[in-house]
């Protein structure tokens, strides 16, 4: 999104940041939610009032812990607001003149003079107590702070090229001859990454399923799963679909991918994109439960499985960083009982011979390493294949180590874990 102008900001903007800020501060509901639903009420707002809105109500999201020892920890939204314009975006003091009020004047004038000791890690790191100590507990302290600087940015744009309708080298010309700042993502072959935060839902390229907002690091699982021509997939925790569109493109819309979702809204929103991305080998299936019916129907035939599975999303902090106020270290416990319970459950799908990958958009251990690691113990029908090794022969020169580990400081992704696992040939 392109920052306001200095004269685009009036008193009643700021006013109707300060509304949106408030309910997100709750944390009783997702931040995007939240926001869309302010937009919809409100619809007078043009797209640069919006800009303004959103991307400052995140801005104060993730540098809510700095915020809040800079203006006072029961600070209320709007002294957020006017802390995060002050400190965080730097404006100079001219700049709210005639926005507020003489007290409020003087009151910012003594924010940009305050200094701050250096802080507890989690103040340090801006994450909430419990998690700056459990990923402390992973990282030495230098990488644990290049870590959450990078979740405290924001993430750029990322678009996935579809093969069955376009190739990488076609879609970058046309996207820079419509104007476009783009480049080829350095990790994914079929990554685009756009410069800005451009608004692409009426291109050409968009309405006609050749492009789809995907991060790079989301794409690389597709290479993982590697799934063929005419084979059984499934994508297990289908979700929004994105993945399964990858994976119907990766197949040349042949065979059968059977994308399973416990939301009904979830599955029903995916339908539409699969017949823009021209896919026919897609078939969408409601489950109540990992151990639904129409799941044991698959019982060792498929030939690969992927499980982006459900978890804590703090490795998408960039996008959501709501998320790290939301979560709890009971909310991962909770997590981490329906992981396990979901990757047994999809590992019975797999035939002898095929291929299964467990992945997370977390970055704690309790998710990642100890689901993976519990998993083979309890399935000696399984090995693991090297992560690099399955990227690199597909062309994605990657040194992640056996399991794939993608960090926004390092690979400039979301976080990512994935693990290649195969069940044995019967003999």
């Amino acid at each position: 999104m392109a920052p306001a102008r200095e004269d685009a900001v009036s008193r009643a903007l700021l006013i109707q940041a300060a509304q949106v800020l408030g309910p997100v501060l709750e944390f009783s509901h997702p931040a995007d939610v939240v926001i869309s639903r302010y937009f919809r009420e409100n619809r007078e707002l043009g797209q640069r009032d919006r800009s303004f809105v959103a991307e400052t109500v995140y801005g104060i999201v993730r540098r809510l812990r700095w915020l809040r020892r800079l203006a006072g920890s029961d600070a209320r939204p709007r002294e957020l607001l006017l802390a995060w314009l002050a400190r965080g975006e730097g404006w100079p003091m001219r700049r709210f003149e005639g926005l507020v009020s003489p007290v409020e004047m003087e009151w910012i004038s003594s924010l940009k003079a305050s200094a701050l000791d250096e802080g507890s890690l989690g103040e340090r790191t801006d994450l909430p107590d419990w998690l700056a100590e459990r990923l402390a507990s992973q990282y030495d302290e230098a990488e644990l702070a290049a870590l959450a600087h990078g979740l405290n940015r924001p993430a750029p744009l990322d678009l996935r090229v579809n093969v069955m309708k376009a190739d990488r080298d076609k879609t970058l010309a046309a996207l820079k001859a419509s104007g476009f700042d783009a480049s080829a993502c350095p990790l994914s072959p079929h990554g685009v990454r756009m410069a800005g935060k451009p608004a692409l839902q009426k291109h050409p390229l968009f309405l006609d399923g050749s492009v789809e907002v995907q991060d790079e690091g989301s794409q690389l699982l597709g290479f993982l799963l590697q799934p063929r021509r005419g084979e059984l997939v499934v994508d297990f925790c289908a979700g929004a679909g994105g993945k399964t569109l990858h994976l119907g493109a990766m197949m040349r819309s042949t065979g059968r991918l059977y994308a399973f979702d416990v939301s009904e809204k979830r599955l029903a929103k995916l339908k539409p994109r699969v017949a823009r991305a021209g896919l026919s080998n897609v078939h969408p299936v409601l489950i109540a439960h990992e151990r639904d019916q129409k799941v044991k129907r698959l019982a060792a035939k498929a030939d690969r499985v992927l499980v982006d599975a459900p978890c804590s999303g703090l490795g998408t902090l960039r996008r959501n960083p709501d998320l790290k106020w939301r979560q709890s270290p009971e909310s991962v416990a909770e997590m981490v009982v329906k992981q396990a319970a979901i990757l047994a459950s999809a590992a019975r799908l797999v035939r002898p011979g095929g291929r299964l990958v467990y992945a997370t958009c977390s970055l704690l251990k309790d998710e990642n390493d100890g689901i993976v690691d519990a998993f083979l113990a309890a399935h000696p029908d399984f090995f693991e294949r090297d992560a690099s090794d399955v990227l690199s022969g597909q062309g994605v020169e990657l040194a992640t180590g056996e399991r794939l580990r993608l960090f926004p400081h390092r690979h400039d992704t979301d976080g990512f874990f994935a693990a290649v696992l195969e069940r044995a040939e019967v003999r």
